[in-house]
């Protein structure tokens, strides 16, 4: 793994986890207390729907700050809809996901602009970049 000479760790997220797809989960601060299910059970939530709304606000973030370099602000009713596919073939599970992004309000080539330029700078984009199919839709 490469990381860069001036690397600052900003945050640690840690969690507790047990029982898997069927168990539960917490966070060291105790702020995220969730009851785990299968997709679909109506049991708990699911890593698909946790991993969504984690990307969705980081990526909301990343807009911000894209917004502030363009000299603009985010619209208040700025969202994300974010659709995260839990995925099987021959060749095992996968997942697959589409960003569907408001921004109600901005130029369309504005707009557009922001949402390259997160999608270039949000973490989570960066992760799953080149490793899972990712739509990016300006609805």
């Amino acid at each position: 793994m490469e990381t860069a000479t001036n690397t600052k760790v900003l945050y640690t997220g840690k969690t507790h986890t047990t029982g898997g797809r069927e168990g539960a989960a917490s966070s060291d601060d105790q702020q995220l207390q969730i009851k785990l299910g299968l997709p679909g059970s109506g049991k708990g939530t699911n890593p698909e729907q946790l991993f969504a709304a984690g990307w969705s606000a980081c990526f909301i973030g990343a807009m911000g700050i894209a917004a502030h370099t363009l000299g603009t602000r985010l619209p208040a009713d700025t969202a994300v809809d974010a659709e995260v596919d839990l995925l099987t073939s021959d060749s095992g599970f996968s997942l697959r996901a589409r960003l569907n992004v408001a921004l109600p309000g901005l130029e369309k080539e504005v707009a557009q602009q922001i949402v390259n330029t997160a999608h270039n700078t949000c973490p989570y984009s960066k992760a799953v970049k080149s490793n899972i199919p990712v739509e990016i839709n300006l609805v």
